[in-house]
């Protein structure tokens, strides 16, 4: 599972590429096929992402390991994804020439 930065829609989708999730130029193929879906082979913001919480700045690389954290320990109610034992976060932010991007991995 991961939460991926989804600030704009073309954003997530470049980034799960980027991530390695998705071939080149694929990811929206990817999307469309369910592979991202809370109960496809690699769920992808579970919670909604960023948009869904009003892209809080400064608070959603937090935000996005409490949902880690939720899911990780079986308590994300409703969006709870089967098994978890492994999750990817990552954020981004700042001003062109001065962006900062942070991927965790956390895991049982």
């Amino acid at each position: 599972m991961a939460e991926v930065h989804d600030c704009f829609t073309p954003t997530e989708l470049v980034l799960m590429e980027d991530l390695g999730f998705s071939p080149r130029g694929q990811a929206w193929k990817d999307t469309m096929d369910g592979r991202f879906d809370l109960d496809g082979d690699q769920p992808v913001n579970p919670d909604g992402g960023l948009k869904s919480f009003g892209h809080p700045i400064g608070a959603s690389g937090l935000r996005m390991m409490y949902e880690m954290w939720l899911q990780l320990r079986g308590e994300a109610g409703e969006r709870q994804i089967a098994e978890p034992k492994l999750g990817l976060t990552h954020n981004l932010g700042g001003a062109p020439g001065r962006c900062v991007s942070f991927v965790s991995v956390v895991g049982l």
